[in-house]
């Protein structure tokens, strides 16, 4: 996602998880651990001038979905996440990046308070795009940009505004099967990393255990600002049945 970039960003902390630009005065107040709430955006709807950059929840501490890996080999792992509520974004765009690119400044605007509440809401990582191959226009695929909501909100997402065209989407406990890889997502590759995990799991007992209507169907995770060049964290994830490994979903 080749966003702008923020010269000053709000280190992070339980109140300044919106990675806004901060005057000089609000950065020292926010190292201080003061809350001055996010900066106004000038329109809820109005493209915000600074997207926050994606940082990986090891750099800045954000709040991602908790899980326990259940399983690992060499090149892939298997977690089991529970119940959790994420913010999704449908996309008719028939490219991975550009579906991700503009899915996520609709999130960023539900962030900012484009919600029946008003809410401001901090940043999560990772960025999530699920791709369903041949569910899409002309059989192209289908993208759903996906926000992790935090904790705050899980029990009660503030309603998006309808022009957003964003829903929120209840994921039951569940298995996902997860190969990491370096450097930028694009459509070039992600598929090239989707079918790497899908041969590594054809090896072991998982390969006839994806829990999906459509057996293909996986996610790429982002979890790096596009601004960061070396070590960069990537996902693929696939849906496994949880119970290949004994493991109860709740």
């Amino acid at each position: 996602m080749e966003l702008p970039a923020s010269n000053h960003v709000c280190p992070a902390s339980p109140n300044c998880g919106l990675l806004i630009p901060y005057s000089e005065d609000r950065r020292r107040s926010c190292r201080r651990g003061e809350d001055h709430g996010a900066a106004a955006s000038g329109g809820a709807l109005a493209p915000h001038p600074h997207p926050p950059r994606l940082l990986s929840p090891a750099a800045r501490g954000s709040e991602s979905p908790q899980y326990v890996t259940v399983h690992a080999e060499s090149d892939f792992e298997v977690r089991h996440y529970r119940d959790t509520v994420w913010m999704s974004a449908p996309s008719d765009d028939i490219s991975f990046h550009v579906a991700t690119k503009l899915g996520f400044h609709r999130l960023f605007q539900y962030l900012m308070g484009a919600n029946l509440n008003s809410s401001r809401i901090r940043m999560t990582t990772p960025i999530l795009t699920s791709i369903v191959p041949g569910a899409g226009p002309l059989h192209s695929s289908a993208y759903f940009v996906g926000l992790y909501l935090p904790v705050e909100f899980q029990a009660s997402p503030p309603v998006p505004l309808p022009e957003l065209n964003l829903h929120p989407d209840r994921w039951p406990g569940h298995c996902v099967a997860v190969r990491s890889f370096s450097g930028y997502a694009r459509d070039h590759n992600v598929v090239e990393e989707a079918e790497k995990l899908a041969v590594s799991l054809s090896r072991t007992p998982w390969g006839n255990s994806t829990n999906h209507p459509r057996k293909n169907a996986y996610s790429i995770a982002q979890y790096n600002s596009p601004f960061r060049i070396v070590g960069r964290v990537n996902e693929v994830w696939f849906d496994v049945e949880c119970r290949s490994a004994g493991v109860e979903t709740y």
